[in-house]
Order: structure tokens, then C-alpha cells, then sequence
């Protein structure tokens, strides 16, 4: 499989295209960072990871992955363990980051076999050194896997405490060239306020980094952000729970949010 895919520098063409839940796909985009919550990994637990769930996720990876598209992961860890909470009630600040920071590897592994059962090679990659688990984070070898189809999961965030894996994401993204973010949520985008507690909540098809930044809207953190408008990397924010989100989202179709450096629609 990983030789067929190494190939597939040209673009691709109609008849190669993928036939996704009865509608031919064409990608839009070539390299994607995809960034998941460690909640995302919960499914129906209260606690730890779903098989089932992270199952479901491989599936639509997979479809992605066929389409001849070139994908990071950066996962959090907030199903294990969060180190701001943590500090809240007293630890260490550095310390509970990074407790963390190995919550995600743990995740990070998790999907790995999701995916490799899904029948798409991927390899983890962590910023900080653990190497009978998983290779160290080099930003080289990680474009180098990529070009010869494999899927990276990037672990340990930025392996610094006081930084979040959004902007571990956004950092990740900008390092190895992807052309956008995927920030998948449990809502299917941003809102001006919590849509769980306030039904008239409005939700935004687009916007600028600087109107999520001057209205705080709790989407990424604030260094996530001002790093992605400083590169010019776009985020779109969707929901992970709907079917076939991440190959709609991939193949151009208008989901979630979309924030850019450009004017809203």
C-alpha cells in the first residue's frame, strides 16, 4: 500500500477519484493536520478511550488517506488527564502539563491501532524522547513519512509545559506545510456563545483570526491563533460526531467554520 501511495505526487485525477457516501470526491487540499480532543476519544465513556469510537474515526481517516491526501494527527489527552485542572487545585503547574503531555502519547497510540487496522500505515511521533513507544518528533523525518503515505500522530504537544496542543497543532501544522486545520469539536462550528446552554447561540460560517481573537471566542487558545494568522493557515472547526465530516471537509464542502486571515462572509 505505502509504494502506491509514495506515487501519488500528481494530482488526482476523475477516475481516480473516491466514491464517498454516493458522491464522487475530488480533494481540495493535499496536507492536513487534524486536530482531535483527547474527549473526542471518549465516545460514550466518562473515562479513557473508546475502541469503538476511535474505530469510527479510523474509518473516515482511512477514506481521507485514499483520496491520496497527506495527514497529521495531534490528539489532547483531556480524557486522561488535564494539566491545568490539575495545577488549579495545587500541583506544579509544569508538572500536571506534563502528566499531559503523556495523556496524549497514551491516545496517540490508541489511534495508531485504530488506524493500522483500518489498513493504513502510521506512525506516532513524540516531542518528547520515549523511543521504545514512539519515534522523536523531527520535522525532516515527519514530512519524509508523509510523502510516502503514512499517516503521523504527534504526540507530548509541544513537549514544553504552559502550551496547549492547539497550538502544538498550529505549530505542527505550519512546521511540516499543511494547507489547513482541522479542528474537530462536538459542535459543528464556532458560536458566539455555548450553544449547549444558550439555544439562540449564533453560529458563524466564517471568520478572521483577528474577530475570534478581539471576541475571544473559546474555539483555539490565543496562541493557536496568532500563530496560524502569522502563517496564513486556515482553520476550520466542525463536528466529529456527524458521518463523513472529514472527507466533506477535505473534498471542499462548506462545514463548520471557516477561519481566515480574509474578510467574513
Amino acid at each position: 500500500m505505502s509504494e502506491a501511495i509514495a506515487a501519488k505526487g500528481e494530482a488526482v485525477s476523475s477516475a481516480d477519484s473516491e466514491l464517498v457516501a454516493g458522491v464522487t470526491k475530488q480533494p481540495r487540499y493535499r496536507r492536513i493536520l487534524l486536530k482531535l480532543s483527547g474527549e473526542a476519544l471518549l465516545g460514550n465513556r466518562q473515562y479513557g478511550v473508546d475502541p469503538d469510537f476511535c474505530a469510527l474515526i479510523a474509518a473516515q481517516v482511512a477514506k481521507v488517506h485514499a483520496l491520496g491526501v497527506e495527514m497529521g494527527i495531534v490528539v489532547g489527552g483531556g480524557n486522561i488527564f488535564r494539566g491545568l485542572a490539575a495545577a488549579a487545585k495545587g500541583m506544579d503547574r509544569s508538572t500536571g502539563d506534563f502528566i499531559g503531555m503523556l495523556a496524549t502519547v497514551m491516545n496517540a497510540l490508541a489511534l495508531q491501532d485504530a488506524i493500522e487496522r483500518a489498513g493504513v500505515p502510521t506512525r506516532v511521533m513524540s516531542a518528547i524522547g520515549m523511543n521504545q513507544i514512539a519515534e522523536p518528533y523531527i520535522r525532516r523525518r515527519a514530512v519524509r513519512h508523509l510523502e510516502k503515505g503514512r499517516v503521523i500522530i504527534l504526540g507530548a504537544g509541544t513537549g514544553n509545559p504552559y502550551f496547549t496542543t492547539d497550538t502544538a497543532a498550529a505549530l505542527r501544522a505550519v512546521e511540516i506545510g499543511a494547507e489547513v486545520i482541522l479542528k474537530a469539536t462536538k459542535v459543528d462550528g464556532v458560536y458566539d456563545s455555548d450553544p449547549v446552554t444558550n439555544p439562540g447561540a449564533k453560529r458563524y460560517d466564517r471568520l478572521t483570526y483577528s474577530q475570534v481573537l478581539a471576541q475571544r471566542l473559546r474555539v483555539l487558545d490565543a496562541t493557536a491563533v496568532s500563530l496560524c494568522m502569522e502563517n496564513d493557515t486556515p482553520i476550520i472547526v466542525f463536528d466529529l460526531n456527524e458521518p463523513e465530516n472529514i472527507t466533506r471537509v477535505v473534498a471542499g464542502e462548506s462545514v463548520g467554520t471557516l477561519i481566515t486571515g480574509g474578510s467574513p462572509a
